[in-house]
């Protein structure tokens, strides 16, 4: 029995084996999870059902866990069918709940296929599949240090 926010088993295991430099990859639905992930990436779905658990449920409880000097979001498309004349709404949400960790709220922007190209990377320790539904609501988190 454990105290706090976070009791999920795999994501508790995943986040104590990782150190500073290690990321944590927090995807929406429609996201390729089994394609574009690290090799030493565990892959933890919780994506019950379209909408439930969202990015920023697992996002507000991560805060609290791990200590967060770098946030990327995957770039919105120049071109295509899924142009934004803004950013998504819910990068507002991301920096909000960000505000207090290292990374005081900033997003860096990462075009789409860069984005895929660093989650592959042997840094990204665990991948969170949700059931977000809105689109460009991945976020690339990396673990900063306790002081």
């Amino acid at each position: 029995m454990i105290r706090g926010q976070l009791t999920h088993p795999q994501i508790l295991a995943a986040l104590a084996r990782a150190g500073h430099g290690s990321r944590v990859l927090i995807s929406d639905g429609n996201y390729p999870h089994s394609t574009a992930r690290g090799p030493n990436a565990e892959l933890v779905y919780l994506n019950l059902s379209p909408g439930q658990l969202g990015v920023c449920d697992v996002l507000k409880v991560l805060t609290g866990v791990i200590p967060i000097e770098h946030a990327a979001v995957m770039a919105t498309n120049k071109t295509g069918p899924y142009v934004q004349d803004k950013p998504p709404e819910i990068w507002s949400e991301f920096a909000s709940l960000l505000r207090s960790t290292d990374c005081g709220g900033k997003l860096d922007e990462v075009e789409r296929f860069a984005f895929y190209e660093a989650a592959r990377q042997p840094e990204v320790c665990l991948t969170i599949a949700t059931g977000e539904q809105r689109i460009y609501a991945n976020l690339l988190l990396t673990i900063g240090v306790i002081r």
